[in-house]
């Protein structure tokens, strides 16, 4: 748990101002106390932990349960109106801005994305649905995204168009 909140530390250049960073704290400590065997022993950092949530979600307006499985230095990098559905998996160097939901695509039905590695997530995208989204991808502000979305791509619209990005190497994007 250190090692995690001491990248998450660096991740958000050791600013205690940025609401994400909180947010890390609280959910490095919410999948902490799962690593207490007795039940018993686990009950009151669950209580702690579920005011923490409820205080974090209520000053930063972000809901990010511990159940989601978080990979490595996530950013979020504004805060606001963030929903993340907790069966939902999020690879490394994910940054995530204001207005993004990610989840289920409709209650009742199993199924949450996962999203890969180095993902870009732009100000207001929707990703539902269980569905895949390859590293390296870019998703447009306010896309909707519904469908698989392939490795080094680049989602944007309504709903979501699949378009390859092109090498960085040719100074476009």
């Amino acid at each position: 748990m250190f090692e995690n909140i001491r990248e998450d530390w660096r991740s958000y250049e050791g600013d205690v101002c940025r609401q994400g960073l909180w947010i890390m704290l609280v959910y490095r400590f919410g999948r902490w106390r799962y690593s207490i065997q007795q039940r018993w022993l686990r009950l009151p950092f669950s209580f702690a932990y579920r005011i923490l949530k409820l205080l974090s979600q209520i000053l930063t307006g972000i809901d990010l349960p511990c159940e989601v499985q978080v990979g490595r230095r996530l950013v979020i990098e504004h805060f606001g109106d963030i929903i993340i559905s907790g069966d939902t998996v999020l690879g490394d160097d994910v940054v995530i801005r204001n207005g993004v939901t990610i989840g289920l695509k409709r209650t009742g039905i199993a199924g949450a994305p996962v999203i890969g590695n180095r993902v870009d997530i732009g100000a207001g995208a929707k990703i539902l649905g269980a569905i895949h989204i390859g590293d390296d991808v870019v998703i447009g502000a306010n896309a909707v995204v519904l469908q698989d979305v392939p490795a080094n791509s680049l989602a944007v619209g309504v709903p979501a168009v699949i378009k390859a990005r092109k090498a960085s190497g040719t100074g476009q994007s």
